[in-house]
């Protein structure tokens, strides 16, 4: 057995095609058949199952390749271990974030971080956070910045900053001259909210919980574009953090934009990686780079002034 192999059925664990799997290991498709079938052998089971039109693992395919996962990433935190020692900021690390924070967050902080870490190549990965959390478990990502709490004793997770809710109406609405709320004034309104599978959508459901707020039934959106839209369509009202509020986000003449007052709800961000990643101390640096955001840029109170017409922004 060696992990030339291993790393063969990981990536047709991954494709579940023959063809595909062979292609994303820089070899020829017999080459990875052969290589599959000697694993096969070696062990004494049959780790996949094949048929004509497609490509399945086995039971203890499923379990061979989830376990060779894990081996693969313990080999590349060895190598990265003896490559950091030498150049502790050079290299390449694959940083996860999610959909609702990655075209907001990036714009701000990714000059800066290129600036401290000149020899430093960020390869980019944009999920919903449950697919975030399986790469990183896995060994597929280095870091991920996502949204506490995580609940995984395999991941340590370092606080970023608090990002604030703001209440997004359409300028006809009730509430759209208000120059602030209260929490619990959002009592018996219906939002419009994201699909299952988002973060932002949990969030804003435990901000409807405190507040005795629901959600808009028949609706759910596939994107922070898609509620944009729709609020300035004048068909509800969401919750939109702040990161999606602020310039350069160009504003939209539809949408009112209204803080909250005192506490306001919020969402608390961290990069996050395993405990046992061999670059625990490069992380903890790039996070305080990833802190350190522009001066008022969370303040979702300039941003809701009536000059500014509301500003959100398209996911494009």
């Amino acid at each position: 057995m060696n992990l030339r192999d291993l790393k063969y059925l990981v990536a047709l664990a991954d494709h579940r095609h023959f063809g595909r799997a062979a292609e994303a290991s820089f070899v020829s498709q017999p080459t990875l058949s052969t290589q599959i079938r000697k694993l096969e052998d070696e062990l004494g089971v049959a780790l996949v199952e094949r048929a004509p039109r497609r490509v399945m693992l086995t039971p203890i395919g499923h379990e061979v390749a989830d376990r060779a996962r894990r081996v693969i990433a313990e080999v590349e935190q060895m190598a990265e271990l003896a490559r950091r020692s030498r150049d502790p900021e050079a290299g390449s690390v694959r940083l996860g974030l999610f959909p609702t924070l990655a075209p907001y967050l990036l714009p701000h902080v990714l000059p800066d971080v290129r600036t401290r870490f000149p020899r430093l190549e960020l390869l980019l990965v944009e999920e919903k956070t449950d697919q975030l959390l399986q790469r990183l478990r896995d060994g597929r990502l280095d870091a991920g910045i996502l949204a506490l709490p995580l609940h995984d004793d395999q991941l340590h997770a370092e606080p970023l900053f608090d990002e604030p809710f703001v209440l997004a109406v359409p300028r006809t609405h009730p509430l759209a001259a208000r120059r602030a709320l209260r929490t619990d004034q959002l009592e018996g309104l219906d939002l419009l909210l994201l699909e299952e599978g988002h973060c932002l959508r949990d969030q804003a459901l435990d901000v409807c919980h405190v507040a005795g707020a629901g959600e808009r039934a028949g609706f759910r959106a596939t994107s922070l574009e898609t509620l944009r839209q729709m609020v300035a369509a004048g068909v509800g009202a969401t919750l939109l953090p702040a990161l999606a509020v602020q310039p350069p986000v160009p504003p939209s003449p539809d949408i009112a934009l209204i803080p909250f007052e005192g506490d306001p709800p919020h969402r608390r961000i961290a990069m996050v990686w395993r405990r046992s990643a061999a670059s625990g101390a490069f992380f903890s640096a790039l996070a305080e780079q990833f802190r350190r955001l522009p001066t008022g840029l969370l303040d979702v109170r300039a941003a809701s002034k009536p000059a500014t017409r509301g500003r959100t922004r398209s996911l494009g």
